[in-house]
């Protein structure tokens, strides 16, 4: 790709100011992630005051979290190991060799999105139950997954389609892609949910509908004239030689997610265990406040990766050092102002979720234990994913494995034998996680770029 040809795309990630590239891309990243949270968290704040069974439809919902995430976690295993991969060959300038990752890419997302759709629907109640849901959750949690899982093609090509738009630059058009989508379902779920009264499901449905839109949008940018690199047929057949870097790259931010959707199941069945329905409603609750938190640091790694990548391939190696340190700072710092929130006042927090005062005194105790090293996330997200954008695949899934399979899932079942709380014992295990795995991955980081990028050393995968 030559310089005219990026400066007609809007940006040069080769040359422009580190800081304005930060902020172009970063700001309609982060804008996206904040508004592609809204689609299940604003299904989660309606439900919640549904009348008189707002409370235990709220907990049904939280139990299809971990399907969801799920879901979310093969969109991430194809689009943050091929999207880098691209930005890579476009910095070498082999175009050629990008659309080929384009192309094998959303071969491989259509793909499972079939399997996933008929694991689902085929299996969903016995995999609900499994998840935590009891006797008075289960049918609102099944009605929840059932339409859900009917839209997972358009969830596929809008999440992960809209990374390959994203690393070209255009991250005002990556941001519509969500703002249209998630702007749609906040109009149809009151429709839905209260004019319509349908419910869990009328929320489901106002999902993958405007989920469908958000695809169709990604698919017409994709295929049209402004893109630099298009979707063709030809690159469709998948290619082993393309598809496995691509998921060896990737296979470390689908753990980071679909460990997440372990981790679910972990706390929904310990918590109903010793907390019953009331614990499980609570971290509901939680999860999604920790959304607020995770997906605009998510959006900042988003932002800078572009720069990163494009720069790592074309040897740049004090811009790739400079984009890194500018996106940790701002992760760091936004990490540590929302643990000064959560922890000064959490009832603002679960008041959006529940008006049901039961379940509101429960969020708000079990918040500031469970969110009490949420300012450490920062370090471990900026560092994490710069090792996905430099292509490090061994290090980057190394590092996604620590907190949640090597820590944080064994503690939640360890630390309640040492607390007579038993619910003490297992929301102290998020925070010791977290701060655990933010000091390893940052000084595993930090001596990893000593050798390389210091020292100029050469690339590998």
């Amino acid at each position: 790709m030559d310089r005219a040809k990026e400066k007609k795309q809007g940006r040069d990630l080769g040359s422009d100011s580190i800081g304005r590239l930060m902020f172009s891309l970063a700001v309609p990243a982060i804008t996206a992630q904040v508004v592609n949270m809204l689609y299940n968290i604003v299904d989660r704040i309606y439900i919640g005051h549904i009348p008189e069974t707002g409370a235990l439809a709220l907990t049904g919902v939280g139990i299809t979290f971990p399907i969801i995430i799920l879901i979310m976690a093969f969109s991430s295993l194809i689009a943050m190991g091929g999207a880098p991969q691209a930005a890579i060959a476009m910095g070498e300038k082999n175009l050629e060799k990008a659309e080929k990752i384009l192309g094998n890419c959303f071969a491989a997302l259509l793909g499972f999105s079939v399997v996933l759709t008929a694991v689902f629907l085929v299996f969903g109640e016995p995999i609900l139950r499994a998840f935590g849901a009891s006797g008075n959750t289960i049918g609102y949690a099944n009605s929840y997954m059932r339409i859900y899982a009917c839209g997972t093609v358009f969830v596929q090509i809008a999440l992960g389609m809209n990374m390959f738009i994203t690393t070209q630059g255009f991250a005002t058009t990556s941001m519509l892609t969500v703002v249209i989508g998630a702007a749609l379902n906040i109009v149809l779920d009151p429709l839905f949910i209260f004019v319509f009264h349908m419910g869990v499901q009328g929320a489901a449905l106002a999902t993958i509908l405007s989920q469908g839109v958000s695809a169709a949008w990604v698919l017409k940018f994709l295929l049209g004239r402004k893109t630099a690199i298009k979707i063709r047929k030809e690159h469709m057949r998948i290619d082993p030689k393309i598809i496995l870097p691509v998921m060896a790259l990737g296979v470390s931010p689908f753990i980071m997610q679909s460990t997440e959707s372990l981790l679910s199941v972990a706390l929904n069945t310990s918590l109903l265990k010793y907390g019953g329905d009331g614990a499980v409603g609570a971290y509901t609750v939680i999860a999604s406040v920790m959304q607020t938190a995770s997906l605009p640091m998510q959006g900042l790694c988003q932002g800078a990766q572009p720069i990163t990548s494009f720069n790592y391939g074309a040897r740049n190696l004090d811009r790739v050092k400079k984009s890194i340190r500018v996106l940790v700072l701002c992760t760091c710092t936004f990490g540590v102002l929302f643990w000064l929130a959560v922890m000064l006042v959490p009832q603002v927090f679960a008041g959006l979720f529940t008006s049901d005062q039961d379940l509101m005194t429960m969020t708000v105790w079990a918040m500031r234990i469970f969110l009490f090293g949420i300012f450490s996330m920062g370090a471990q997200m900026g560092f994490q994913q710069s090792f996905v954008a430099l292509g490090q695949a061994k290090a980057s899934l190394m590092l996604a494995l620590l907190r949640k399979i090597v820590l944080l899932i064994p503690l939640i079942y360890i630390l309640p034998a040492f607390f007579e709380n038993k619910l003490f014992g297992v929301f102290v295990a998020e925070p010791i996680a977290d701060i655990t795995a933010a000091l390893v991955t940052s000084v595993s980081f930090l001596t990893w770029a000593k050798r390389h990028l210091d020292a100029g050393g050469k690339r590998e995968t």
